[in-house]
């Protein structure tokens, strides 16, 4: 059993960012059913879809006999018995039947840091005290394979359209644009639409190569060769453009991005996902593998409807994370009947994270000239928008503008007086 000193609080704020785990076995033995359910229910978040994981109850001594003619897998789950002499022993006796690289992690009753310790001594990776969630569970799993001095992984958000053209392209631009400006983090902006992407177009770049690239060659994909992929678009903001032609058809697996978003995620602290409104077995996927999920709607019925669905699925699917926000776009749209945001937030029990106007020449102006709204009119309320966006959805501080200013608060108080 490998020994790992890691002192673990349960992690029960949604906001932790828990990566996902690697192709790894992991089989759980439980006492009882609480911690049964809790280890099931961990067992469908999405940060293990790629580990295969196995419950069976009778804990250590169903443990031991297991493994008496078998391998071991990477990761061996054990819920502990009622005293510590059982625990011990039985530990004792499983070790002598657990292969070289094993990790244990052991789910107890007794919060006491003498006993922590002597698991630890003993090999046992990491230690959860009871009661615990599913997050917590993962948590710990996730743990195990996160290297010390690694850099944090990447978060991915999506943005998806309830329906086509409501501009859920031009929101994700913009909010990209805003995080790598506002709060100078390396952001990059995925365009996953191969055959109609828009990404290249609203920044004015035509890159050769992209995301198809990517996708199309998956076996080639590593840091040098995404390196070579991204296009500059600004400061601290790069693009993976979509080729945008229609000489072949793009028949994708659900696993097809998996390797791109592996490599950008370990490159970058933020990744903004343009879904095309599609709906298959890969825009499904990840959009239910994705960080943070921002649908974007125009306020008619058929959008609600969708937004709905979409997020009755995401909060179903998602239990341990956050549920998707959305952004009410276009709206105030010239003799078209709206739904008003209240009903529509009455509707889906959650309040838009934006609400914008439709300006028509400013958005079509940027859009022909492959500028951000922010280059063409750094003064309009849009631009606060995707700057509020990006600050709900990162979760930082903004750190330009006045609003970083030291002085900026004390000059604030001066001009209400």
């Amino acid at each position: 059993m490998a020994q790992r000193a890691s002192v673990r609080a349960a992690e029960t704020n949604l906001a932790i960012h828990v990566p996902p785990l690697p192709r790894v076995s992991v089989q759980a033995f439980c006492e009882s059913p609480a911690i049964a359910g809790a280890v099931q229910a961990a067992g469908s978040d999405r940060r293990m879809a790629r580990a295969n994981l196995k419950l069976q109850m009778g804990g250590l001594t169903a443990a031991e006999e297991a493994y008496r003619h078998a391998s071991t897998p990477n990761v061996i789950l054990i819920e502990s018995p009622a005293t510590r002499e059982a625990l011990f022993s039985g530990l004792e006796r499983l070790a002598q039947h657990c292969d070289h690289g094993t990790k244990v992690v052991v789910i107890g009753r007794q919060n006491d840091i003498m006993l922590y310790r002597e698991l630890i001594r003993r090999g046992v990776s990491d230690y959860l005290i009871e009661p615990v969630e599913p997050l917590d569970i993962v948590a710990a799993l996730s743990g195990l394979y996160a290297t010390p001095d690694a850099e944090p992984l990447g978060r991915t958000l999506a943005v998806y359209g309830a329906k086509g053209g409501v501009g859920a392209s031009t929101i994700a631009h913009n909010v990209a644009f805003a995080i790598a400006r506002h709060f100078d983090m390396e952001t990059v902006i995925a365009d996953l639409d191969l055959p109609f992407g828009t990404a290249g177009l609203d920044f004015n770049q035509d890159p050769p190569q992209g995301t198809a690239d990517a996708v199309l060659s998956p076996e080639r994909v590593d840091a040098a060769f995404v390196e070579r992929l991204l296009s500059k678009c600004a400061d601290r903001l790069s693009l993976l453009a979509a080729p945008a032609t229609l000489e072949r058809t793009y028949d994708l697996t659900p696993e097809a991005f998996d390797p791109l978003l592996d490599v950008l995620r370990a490159a970058a602290p933020m990744i903004v996902l343009d879904v095309p409104h599609v709906w298959n077995a890969w825009s499904r996927h990840a959009l239910l593998g994705a960080d943070e999920v921002l649908i974007v709607a125009a306020p008619d019925l058929a959008n609600l409807r969708n937004a709905k669905n979409l997020m009755d699925l995401m909060r179903t699917a998602r239990p341990n994370d956050k549920p998707p926000r959305y952004v009410l776009n276009q709206v105030g749209l010239a003799k078209r009947p709206e739904i008003r945001a209240g009903d529509f937030a009455k509707a889906l029990a959650a309040e838009p994270l934006a609400v914008l106007p439709f300006e028509a020449a400013l958005f079509g102006t940027a859009a022909n000239n492959g500028q951000m709204i922010a280059e063409v009119n750094a003064g309009h309320k849009a631009v606060e928008s995707f700057r509020a966006i990006a600050r709900s959805v990162t979760g930082r501080i903004d750190q330009r503008g006045s609003s970083g200013s030291m002085i900026a608060p004390l000059i604030a108080r001066l001009r209400r007086k």
